[in-house]
């Protein structure tokens, strides 16, 4: 049996190659959807003669910077149909990975503040049930009974006047799927090779034929980008610019507590969401900060308004540490969807514009992606979500079920 694909030591997951002179396709960006479409490359499609280029560390970017919500109930057709999707794999995934990145479905609660979140909330529901993906309406007494440390009293500020639940919905570890992938692609003989930044890139007329990096010149056939905030720069490399914007997004986790908070609650009003990690530690996430910027940090007052909103709502959480903070790098579009499809640049791939729905879709993303790269055509989950939308109108507004505020 040949070792040359397997890990250099047994103790490693991965190996941990020099960049070989060429490849039949590159992806740019070793973190969640970089490692996922290089899986569903190397497995649906026999490609395994590939390359994840990651600047830094792998999964050192947003995807070890996430809040690790999923969950698919978005309100139009395509978004559904991908998220739900994406939840579908989440669900078989750590079998076929053979890695239990504790997937834990604990449900997701979004809450209705005023009489048009509820409005819009049970839209949402009634959307959600014709598309197939499991959707509720609870009123004040059943978000209580779902978790009973919400305060749900009328005399706050935004009083809980109801929220919409996804019972398949919750959390997953996100180093340990980011790991899971890694293994597998590693597996299969995919080179994944860590600091290694991308410089620019060769090109053939319109066609891109290479890239430049700083461990050399690396020919390939194909290459597709997945590297989320920082997109924007390497279209700007490549010749072509993308209609999205990266902001920091914050958040922050406590101390170690007992188990107090069983599922996920959302509110979009307050801009704060909340769940309890598989160690204990409340994890909760903010909107995003106002300006532009490519800092893995954000402003305080940010902190101190979630803080405040979370208080509000969880009263418990007042004797409560903050243990650390930090920030990602988020990119959105002018409609809150993503771009996952071809470029001006001929044999060149983009997936990016998720926002804060980034970790969520990251299988059914690889899955698309891989598929797009592979054959040179969107498959049907990510055939709307084309850079072409912003040119024809066909924009799928998704800021009402972005959770945050883009």
């Amino acid at each position: 049996m040949s070792t040359q694909h397997l890990p250099e030591h047994p103790d490693f997951l991965w190996r941990n190659p020099e960049p070989k002179s060429s490849y039949d396709a590159v992806v740019v960006g070793g973190g969640g959807h970089g490692l996922a479409t290089a899986y569903f490359l190397a497995k649906n499609h026999g490609m395994t003669n590939i390359a994840v280029l990651e600047k830094g560390w792998l999964a050192g970017g947003n995807m070890a910077r996430n809040t690790t919500i999923i969950r698919s109930n978005y309100l139009w057709d395509e978004s559904a149909a991908i998220y739900e999707h994406a939840l579908k794999l989440w669900e078989i995934l750590p079998e076929e990975l053979e890695y239990d990145f504790l997937f834990s479905q604990r449900g997701v609660m979004n809450l209705a503040h005023t009489l048009g979140d509820v409005r819009e909330s049970i839209r949402r529901v009634g959307a959600n049930k014709l598309n197939g993906v499991d959707a509720e309406w609870l009123d004040p007494q059943q978000v209580k009974e779902l978790c009973p440390i919400l305060n749900i009293r009328d005399n706050i500020r935004y009083p809980v006047m109801g929220a919409t639940y996804q019972p398949r919905a919750g959390i997953a570890k996100h180093d340990h799927v980011a790991w899971a992938f890694a293994r597998k692609c590693d597996e299969m003989g995919v080179d994944i090779i860590q600091n290694c930044e991308v410089t620019g890139f060769l090109k053939d007329g319109d066609r891109v034929v290479g890239v430049k990096t700083n461990r050399g010149t690396i020919n390939t056939e194909k290459v597709g980008l997945c590297a989320a905030g920082h997109s924007s720069v390497l279209a700007e490399m490549a010749g072509f610019q993308l209609p999205i914007q990266s902001h920091p997004l914050q958040a922050l986790v406590s101390e170690l507590h007992e188990p107090v908070h069983p599922t996920v609650v959302m509110s979009n009003h307050v801009h704060v969401y909340v769940s309890q990690a598989h160690k204990g530690e409340l994890v909760m996430g903010a909107g995003v900060d106002s300006y532009n910027g490519y800092g893995q940090r954000g402003s305080f007052h940010v902190i101190e308004q979630q803080m405040a909103a979370a208080v509000e709502l969880f009263p418990i959480f007042a004797r409560a540490h903050v243990l650390r903070t930090w920030g990602g790098i988020v990119d959105t579009t002018m409609d809150a969807s993503p771009i996952v499809g071809t470029t001006p640049v001929e044999n060149m791939f983009v997936n990016c514009g998720w926002g804060t729905g980034g970790f969520k879709g990251t299988p059914a993303a690889g899955m698309t992606f891989a598929h797009t790269i592979a054959t040179g055509a969107p498959h049907a989950l990510n055939k709307p979500f084309s850079l072409e939308r912003f040119e024809t109108g066909a924009l799928i507004d998704e800021h009402g079920a972005a959770a945050v505020a883009h």
